[in-house]
């Protein structure tokens, strides 16, 4: 079984932040197949899950344990359904990329994002795959909390749909093929294939 983790946080005014552009992937995903989050096993708290049947079984999760904590929801699904850290997928929000460039990682550290941060500090490895999303740094002199929890610019929304499809399909592309052939496909797309506005 392969586990994908869109991080984000909970409650409706975090909903259209760049912060909870995880959460956006993982509802794309479920939309396309009709399916809908309910709450994990009472031996995993704080997270909303959903099984995706295909080739093999894909869990699809939202941790609500908010960004700093999400580790704690990780790991508790790792370990409840035998997740191995190369089966993992962690989808989430990233400064240091440009809007709309996706880069897919087999492991690394969790840089400055307190979320990816708590992962792995929970899990105990910075070895497990990652999709990370490019939300852009904005003004400089704006605080980076009140970056990643402001709600996207105009001109970004534009071509929010298109990037987050993109995000789905390399998230799908995870579930079937392994984020080897996402590196092949998503990282070496040209800078200007990512600019969808």
């Amino acid at each position: 079984m392969k586990l994908i983790v869109g991080l984000g946080n909970p409650g409706r005014e975090y909903r259209d932040t760049r912060h909870n552009i995880g959460f956006k992937v993982l509802d794309e995903i479920a939309r396309r197949h009709d399916l809908t989050f309910t709450m994990a096993p009472s031996q995993v708290p704080d997270a909303f899950v959903v099984k995706k049947f295909g080739a093999e079984p894909v869990l699809l999760a939202k941790p609500l344990t908010y960004m700093n904590r999400s580790g704690d929801a990780v790991s508790a699904l790792a370990r409840y359904y035998g997740i191995e850290p190369a089966d993992l997928l962690v989808v989430y929000d990233d400064i240091d990329l440009p809007f709309a460039k996706l880069r897919a990682r087999v492991r690394g550290s969790a840089g400055t994002h307190n979320g990816m941060r708590s992962v792995v500090e929970r899990l105990g490895t910075t070895d497990f795959p990652r999709l990370r999303l490019g939300v852009g740094r904005g003004d400089m002199r704006r605080d980076l909390a009140d970056h990643v929890l402001a709600k996207f610019e105009p001109d970004e929304q534009a071509g929010l749909e298109v990037f987050i499809a993109r995000a789905a399909d390399a998230a799908e592309m995870f579930a079937a093929d392994g984020i080897l052939k996402v590196m092949n496909v998503y990282n070496a797309e040209p800078a200007d294939s990512a600019d969808v506005n």
